[in-house]
């Protein structure tokens, strides 16, 4: 961890559960978060914050107890939320003299190339006026279909989106360990982990809380995201000074290592920015040519097109066990693809009657996951 101190960008997430316990704010938790951003950020980190709590904030405004399920309920407490979420940190923020800025984001304005670079503009541009950019999913008008699922996502695609060097996404226990700490008292500390595997993923689920959004096993979710795009990963926070201990050199929480190849950008966008519309599946000779040999999918290799998409969409590649393995925007419809599939490219302009390429997604659209 002797790279972390002299790390500069770093995106932080927090999660509701952390600022509110049973509808009571965590004052103190609060306090001395806002007190080591401040720390940091004066010493020149460029620091961006993912924070959840709006439909808690919301919850705790109107004094619901009970659990809600409906969109609009949730969208309702959000809209309500979200005003004293920001007046908080605002407030805290501002004994520090900093400023804050709040940025909503919904999966569709990652989607489009255009509005993704637009966020990471924003962004950028408050970290450049020293302004320190919060960050949340945009519940009062998400649904389903345009949601992130939870903001350990969002963080790791905000991570990404801005090129931030480090991401921390704080828990309420130290880091990732061998069994659930709260059920194994022999459980052990995973300090470092190189890479997320099956193992890895297996301990996360069993260590996931029933029923909560986020948890441990979201938190590996976004760190296979994050550590893909070449950014490290800690997650951790339950001792007391952990924040400024990361940037002291300390051995704290668990370390996730970025892979030492990483997507770039436009790949990052194009892996994870937006929901694929549908499916390509494939046969075993064109997933080993994409994956071993680099080539672009020809329609000679497709054996089924599930879901609908038009031209430019994203979609899943999945292999002969309907395991996903790839993801790539295409260059024609599902609709054309039903009609070109199995044969060769040079049948494409008698099948259809025209043709708009060879490939079916350019390897330079593709990335393998």
């Amino acid at each position: 961890m002797s790279i972390i101190p002299h790390i500069n960008r770093v995106t932080i997430k927090i999660g509701s559960s952390l600022l509110l316990e049973e509808n009571i704010l965590n004052i103190s938790f609060i306090e001395k978060l806002t007190k080591d951003i401040a720390t940091l950020f004066k010493k020149g980190k460029e620091i961006v914050l993912v924070s959840s709590g709006a439909i808690g904030m919301g919850k705790r405004k109107l004094g619901v107890r009970n659990k809600l399920s409906s969109i609009p309920s949730k969208q309702a407490l959000a809209a309500i939320g979200q005003t004293d979420l920001m007046n908080l940190y605002y407030r805290f923020f501002q004994k520090y003299g900093l400023s804050v800025g709040q940025v909503l984001l919904t999966r569709a304005d990652l989607s489009s190339r255009s509005s993704y670079l637009n966020a990471r503009n924003t962004i950028l541009t408050l970290l450049k006026l020293k302004v320190i950019p919060i960050i949340n999913e945009n519940d009062t008008v998400a649904v389903e279909e345009i949601k992130f699922g939870d903001n350990d996502t969002l963080s790791a695609l905000v991570a990404g989106l801005i090129d931030a060097e480090l991401l921390i996404i704080f828990s309420d226990i130290e880091g990732l360990y061998t069994a659930d700490p709260k059920k194994n008292p022999e459980a052990e500390l995973i300090k470092q982990v190189k890479k997320i595997d099956k193992e890895v993923e297996k301990i996360a689920k069993s260590s996931s809380i029933k029923g909560r959004v986020g948890g441990m096993q979201t938190k590996i979710e976004a760190a296979k995201i994050a550590t893909r795009s070449g950014i490290p990963v800690i997650i951790g926070g339950k001792r007391k000074n952990f924040l400024l201990d990361i940037f002291y050199g300390e051995r704290v929480g668990t370390l996730f290592l970025p892979q030492t190849t990483y997507l770039s950008s436009r790949k990052r966008w194009i892996a994870y920015g937006h929901r694929p519309q549908g499916e390509i599946i494939v046969d075993k000779g064109a997933k080993e040519a994409l994956i071993k040999k680099g080539k672009s999918l020809l329609p000679v290799g497709i054996k089924e097109i599930r879901g609908h998409f038009e031209i430019g969409d994203s979609v899943s590649l999945l292999d002969e066990e309907k395991k996903e393995f790839a993801r790539g925007i295409v260059y024609y419809s599902s609709k054309e693809l039903k009609k070109i599939k199995g044969e060769k490219s040079s049948l494409i302009e008698s099948l259809l009657g025209y043709k708009y390429y060879d490939e079916i997604i350019h390897r330079d659209n593709l990335v393998i996951l």
